[in-house]
């Protein structure tokens, strides 16, 4: 595939030979920023302003392989990375008692619908080198976008608008045998706008079983037909093959951190993905106060899975639409908003395990056996939404927003047959989700902001099962309301930047897994929980002289998060703190520019410890990670500039978990496995280049 893609390069370059180029823009940063929005974003919707910014200031800061660092810098939000390959994110608590994986928040990539139908996202089978930036929606406020009880993460990839033709490449080395490559064209002109990219990435990793390749091609171009109406098309495509270590115990991870899990090893399990998202998109505005913009879709994903307990075989064809309006009008002499819209999203699972054979294939691993199940899901979710954007004076804004979802399950039994066939459906009711944010400017430096907004969360098909495999009725949907308040303020002539939000959520139904195998899981509603907290973000930027800028910034998570009622079996958690989450998070660093190229970053995290267990009776103990990256760019020309990074991640080789399981359950007498160990102190290098055509 790589060769093709090189072809097609040379093949684009020739054509585009006579582009000049007009921008004087850095061009060796691909990832534009990371953009944190307690409301919608006027970019993606109509409404509210954001309440707080990750530049790419901040993302610069880390590895070209560890964006994860840069997102855990958002307060309220925390990735727990037990892998390259395994992530969960969660936003204020919610999503934490997902086991492998993140739920209960929407992934978009541009205006494409990526969480399944389940709810279950995966942010790691995009290369987020390849990304302009990263919204994150915290809450049910976005109600364009789901309202999903933990918000939404929308992914946007870049379009040349700098009318030029121009190759991009970052080339990075590092520790565990780590090997990067980013390689891109662009060109933009008048009509035409279009990029296309191709990244190799291989490690050995960190642990035994934890090697990891990936291959990813995108292409996203866009043609502008005339003034009114303008075509898009996006294609991404990820191949990756991942080993899994698996967690381990807590005494495995203080005898040799680096260790697989016994039987992980024993059968040098992995995971190997084909992924691809093609999107075709029409915008058409039919005046200077309407416009609309229509996507469709289809995903497709192939996904093999080989574990000690069995064999994963699934294949998962995803398609839809989405279309969202986008108008004004005036009111009280002042311009106001409003957007509404649909979307569906269809998929087709097909999944079935077999034997693992493994131990007796002569210690070379996993062996495909006999069949164990078959199966074919067919999931259905339908959003239909709209937002009221009234400016009631100069100072005092207004909006009301509604969501409505429908939700259909389909569940076929292909293994067996007769009586022990478990085919079943479920169809959740229409559920409706308000919305009401309140602005208000006092001027440019201090604006606040109020919400009080509904969301919820469905159960994957797997957890609507009783243990015997079929459709358990009385599983009902997660629901909550949030209440919040927040605001940005700039002080000293605006060097010193304060974002604030403070929060209340109530929970209902909550749901929580119940391990009746050693991959078989089935959810019930256990009670209710209680999420209030506080996300602050302090920066303030200044120049020492006029060559030098500094840039010290602190942001801070307090997540008070507890059981308000869970009775599970014979136990009652109530009152007992959320697992799964740290009660405090700080996250700090320095960042220093200077006009000659040359920059300096340094960046700390601190983690609480994070309770294991619903009793509370086991935690992971607190960490502190230190990182510092050194670099310089360079705009040699016109026509090319470089950039030389180096930096070290774990600067004092501190031993700590990266991502930990909740509710362990040791099989066969064994230790419960609750811990992903992190990477020990490791380098990294870059090499990047930009060209003009």
């Amino acid at each position: 595939m790589r060769y093709i893609f090189v072809v097609l390069l040379a093949v684009i370059c020739v054509h585009f030979t006579n582009a000049q180029s007009q921008s004087k823009k850095d061009s060796i940063t691909r990832l534009e920023g990371v953009t944190i929005t307690d409301t919608v974003l006027p970019k993606t919707a109509t409404g509210i302003i954001a309440s707080a910014k990750v530049t790419s200031e901040n993302i610069q800061n880390y590895s070209p392989v560890d964006m994860v660092s840069a997102i855990n810098e958002i307060p309220g939000v925390f990735v727990l990375s037990g892998a390259l390959n395994t992530n969960k994110i969660t936003i204020r608590g919610i999503g934490a008692r997902a086991q492998y994986g993140t739920d209960k928040l929407n992934l978009y990539y541009n205006e494409i619908p990526l969480t399944n139908g389940t709810g279950t996202s995966t942010i790691e089978a995009y290369d987020l080198e390849n990304l302009e930036g990263i919204e994150v929606i915290k809450g049910p406020k976005g109600t364009a976008y789901g309202s999903g009880l933990g918000g939404a993460i929308i992914l946007h990839s870049p379009e040349n608008t700098n009318k030029e033709s121009q190759f991009k490449n970052n080339f990075t080395l590092g520790s565990y045998g780590l090997k990067k490559n980013n390689l891109m064209f662009s060109h933009s002109d008048s009509k035409l706008s279009l990029k296309v990219s191709y990244g190799h990435m291989e490690t050995d990793g960190y642990r035994e079983n934890n090697k990891f390749e990936r291959d990813g091609v995108l292409i996203n171009t866009s043609y502008q037909i005339n003034p009114k109406n303008k075509i898009s098309f996006l294609l991404n495509h990820i191949d990756y093959f991942a080993q899994i270590p698996s967690s381990i115990s807590k005494s495995a991870i203080e005898e040799d951190p680096k260790q697989a899990a016994f039987t992980w090893k024993s059968a040098q399990g992995f995971e190997d993905n084909n992924y691809t998202l093609a999107g075709l998109s029409f915008q058409h505005k039919f005046s200077t106060k309407l416009e609309n913009t229509t996507s469709v879709f289809y995903t497709y994903l192939d996904h093999y899975e080989p574990r000690p307990f069995n064999i994963l075989d699934e294949i998962t064809n995803g398609y839809g639409f989405r279309t969202r309006f986008l108008g004004s009008f005036d009111f009280l002499q002042k311009k106001a908003e409003y957007t509404f819209g649909a979307e569906l999203y269809k998929d087709e699972y097909n999944w079935g395990t077999f034997e693992n054979l493994y131990e007796d294939n002569n210690g070379n691993g996993s062996l495909l056996g006999q069949q164990l199940s078959d199966n074919k899901e067919f999931r259905r979710k339908f959003n239909a939404f709209s937002t009221l954007t009234l400016p009631l004076n100069d100072k005092f804004t207004a909006q009301i927003g509604l969501n409505i979802n429908k939700t259909h399950y389909d569940f076929r039994d292909k293994f067996n047959s007769g009586a022990n066939n478990k085919n079943a459906k479920r169809n959740f009711d229409v559920i409706a989700l308000p919305s009401l944010n309140l602005n208000y400017d006092f001027d440019q430096n201090y604006k606040v902001y109020a919400n009080i907004s509904r969301g919820f969360s469905n159960p994957s098909l797997e957890r609507s099962l009783t243990p015997e495999g079929v459709i358990n009725p009385d599983i009902a949907q997660e629901t909550g309301i949030n209440y919040e308040l927040g605001g940005q303020l700039y002080f000293f002539k605006r060097k010193l930047h304060v974002d604030m939000a403070v929060y209340h959520m109530d929970i209902k139904n909550l749901l929580v897994d119940q391990r009746i195998g050693e991959d078989q899981y089935v959810g019930k509603n256990a009670g209710s929980t209680k999420h209030q907290g506080i996300d602050l973000a302090l920066s303030y930027t200044t120049s020492i002289s006029s060559w030098l800028k500094i840039r010290p910034f602190i942001n801070y998570t307090l997540s008070d998060f507890s059981f308000v009622e869970f009775i599970d079996g014979d136990n009652d958690f109530s009152g007992n703190p959320l697992t799964g989450v740290p009660k405090h998070r700080f996250n700090s660093g320095l960042q220093i520019q200077a006009n000659t190229g040359f920059y300096w970053n340094t960046t700390h995290q601190y983690v609480d410890e994070i309770s294991l267990t619903d009793a509370n009776t086991l935690y992971s103990d607190s960490y502190n990670v230190w990182n510092t990256k050194l670099g310089y760019r360079k705009q040699v020309s016109h026509r090319f500039n470089f950039g030389l990074h180096f930096g070290i991640n774990n600067i004092f080789d501190t031993q700590y978990a990266q991502s930990v399981l909740i509710n362990a359950t040791g099989f066969g007498g064994s230790e419960p496995r609750y811990f992903y160990p992190g990477n020990g102190r490791n380098w990294y290098s870059s090499l990047s280049l930009a060209i003009k055509i």
